[in-house]
């Protein structure tokens, strides 16, 4: 019960949880008490919520620090989306898990254990889009190259280069701009890599191709385009959303989609987004999204490289509102890092949202500003993004809430 509830036992929780067992045992015996203590505990708004210590005589909207019983559940949640070990509530309950020197080993501890794959897969897979891989269905006729083992290649492909950047430390500017990636013999062919044989992926440099970074992978490529075509609005869109934190606003209402149908050619869609932006109302937003999207246009919908669609040479070059030329795949990784600040700032928003289990509020701005700077003064190491957001304020602190 003391691991379910993240916390020592009182001693009410002990009588309560007896009279459980005493209640099984005297039908079952001993297994019928325990499986009946155990449906209790399972049971338990203890368990199934993550209930923290209000300080007594606590006002409505307060702000306290949280004791260290919480901090060790939210760090185990953020790190391993499961409940703290027995050395994090050992800590915690000696009270010195908060000390800087221990908190910081313990970060260290839990992201080399293998239980960090959760961030991996459960970050990864909301920031990245990557649950879609999964469920996205390219048109069989129009990508033929296209199976299962490939979609399993990309999954894999972009989870183990997270696991990489977060398990060795890596800069976290290796997301746009990573010379090497990780690739088994069917993606590497795909990719035009040389020399990878058999099932099991290996870290490749990727010198000498157009790749580069987590936006040149064919997952993200893949979940950024339709089913048909590729989309520079949707992939421009995504650049914007996670990597700038940039979100531009819904179109207008009155305001027709363009055609999702196998025959729009890259050409016609260049030329149908031209005539797009041409209305005041929608060249706002695509003036911003389509040159990011149009950078990535020399990889077709399922992230294959290409150099020409339909007989028609591809044109990836587009200029930002502000003059900015933005050319092919390494224009756009070179205006991604000009911009490293909101890259960064955008990383610390999506993963401290994902770290505390809400939006983030005006108020928290300073918090992603403070987070930011240490990153950038630690090299951009992943290690210091995760302590900058275990010691913000929006993590260490909590508001009183109503009721």
């Amino acid at each position: 019960a003391s691991r379910a509830y993240r916390r020592p036992l009182e001693e009410s929780d002990v009588r309560g949880l007896m009279t459980f067992y005493d209640t099984g045992a005297g039908e079952g015996g001993f297994e019928g008490g325990v499986r009946n203590a155990l449906q209790a505990i399972l049971a338990s708004p203890h368990f199934l919520f993550r209930i923290e210590e209000v300080p007594a005589q606590a006002a409505v909207g307060e702000v306290h620090r949280i004791r260290d019983m919480d901090l060790a559940s939210r760090l185990s949640f953020f790190l391993w989306s499961s409940i703290p070990d027995e050395e994090l509530l050992s800590l915690a309950e000696e009270g010195v898990l908060s000390e800087p020197r221990v908190l910081d080993g313990q970060i260290a501890r839990m992201i080399a254990d293998p239980k960090s794959w959760a961030l991996v897969e459960n970050f990864g897979g909301q920031w990245l889009h990557l649950r879609n891989v999964a469920d996205w269905a390219p048109d069989p006729e129009r990508y033929r190259g296209f199976d299962e083992s490939l979609r399993y290649a990309f999954q894999q492909e972009t989870e183990l280069f997270l696991e990489h950047l977060i398990r060795e430390d890596r800069s976290v500017l290796d997301l746009i701009d990573a010379d090497y990636t990780f690739v088994n013999e069917r993606l590497a062919n795909f990719y035009g890599i040389d020399g990878v044989e058999g099932g099991y992926f290996r870290r490749v440099s990727l010198e000498g191709t157009n790749r580069g970074g987590v936006l040149t992978q064919g997952s993200i490529l893949m979940v950024t385009s339709y089913p048909t075509r590729t989309s520079p609005v949707l992939r421009g869109k995504w650049v914007l959303e996670n990597l700038l934190g940039a979100p531009p606003p819904p179109p207008p209402p009155d305001v027709p989609a363009l055609a999702d149908v196998a025959e729009t050619s890259a050409v016609s869609l260049r030329e149908a987004l031209e005539q797009h932006r041409a209305s005041t109302a929608c060249s706002v937003c695509h003036a911003r999204m389509d040159p990011l999207g149009f950078a990535l246009e020399g990889f077709d919908a399922v992230g294959r490289f290409r150099t020409a669609d339909d007989g028609m040479s591809i044109d990836d070059s587009g200029a930002l509102p502000d003059g900015t030329r933005v050319d092919g795949p390494s224009g756009l990784r070179d205006v991604l890092l000009a911009r490293r600040v909101e890259v960064v700032e955008t990383l610390a928003e999506k993963l401290l949202t994902y770290a505390i289990g809400r939006g983030l509020e005006a108020s928290d701005r300073s918090a992603l500003r403070e987070i930011r700077r240490r990153v950038e003064s630690e090299d951009y190491r992943f290690s210091a993004l995760v302590e900058g957001i275990v010691d913000s304020v929006p993590f260490r602190m909590r508001r009183i809430p109503e009721g």
